[in-house]
């Protein structure tokens, strides 16, 4: 039984963003510290990616644990009330992935996905591991 009303929770969900949201953020200053230029939320690609780096022909998707359904991750519980939905929610949002995934691959797009439980204490770890591929992919590209 949720614990809240049901105006409390339809206020509460109204305030979740979809786009700039802090692992975003976090990414999207790690990327210009480094110097990587690039676009956000280019409606022309699959998927709509979070970061478009043209020059090396690479995407990225930061996605929230609980929205897209991360599997193993503390974060990515499906709520008590009303679950049958929840998960239904969560695993078209997860198809809808894989579909832009693939047909990104399709185009010869790279596509990277940060967790968003991969922002937190081990943030800089996993961003330049991320710059690492990136960079190192793009000799190929050559």
């Amino acid at each position: 039984m949720d614990t809240v009303t049901p105006e409390q929770r339809s206020w509460n969900m109204r305030r979740i963003k979809s786009t700039k949201t802090k692992p975003e953020q976090i990414v999207a200053s790690y990327l210009r510290g480094c110097g990587l230029g690039y676009r956000r939320y280019n409606t022309d690609l699959p998927g709509k990616p979070d970061f478009v780096l043209s020059k090396y022909h690479t995407v990225i998707f930061v996605n929230g644990c609980f929205w897209h359904g991360h599997e193993g991750c503390k974060r990515a519980t499906i709520p008590k009330t009303n679950t049958e939905w929840w998960i239904e929610k969560i695993q078209r949002t997860k198809a809808r992935d894989e579909k832009a995934y693939e047909e990104l691959h399709a185009l010869d797009w790279r596509v990277f996905v940060i967790w968003e439980c991969e922002l937190g204490k081990d943030a800089n770890f996993r961003l330049k591991e991320l710059t690492k591929e990136i960079l190192i992919g793009d000799e190929y590209l050559e």
